[in-house]
């Protein structure tokens, strides 16, 4: 399951984590983020244990949202180390996140 990260826990669970951190900044009134959210979910049991992976409300978390320059939503963020590694912005397919997280962590 799909994490929830907010601006209190953001240092703490995305830029400290030992694993990669796969972060969907999203609004809930948000029909892309919507059509996003069962990828997103699908993505975290099948990285479970080799990426984090997890949700960002931009609603009620604005200020790391415009820390990473988020604009439009949904934005996926990908981090290794504390660094934001890839981004992905809009409603894309499941395959091309997975391409992502792959080129970033390898297989």
């Amino acid at each position: 399951m799909a994490k929830t990260f907010t601006d209190q826990n953001f240092k703490e669970e995305v830029l400290g984590a030992s694993l990669p951190v796969l972060v969907d900044f999203y609004a809930d009134w948000c029909g892309p983020c919507k059509m996003m959210a069962p990828v997103i979910e699908k993505l975290a049991e099948e990285y479970a244990g080799k990426v984090e992976v997890g949700k960002l409300n931009v609603d009620t978390n604005q200020r790391t949202a415009q820390e990473y320059g988020v604009m439009s939503i949904p934005t996926i963020l990908l981090f290794v180390g504390g660094e934001k590694k890839a981004e992905s912005v809009g409603a894309v397919p499941e395959k091309e996140l997975k391409q992502k997280i792959e080129e970033v962590i390898g297989k």
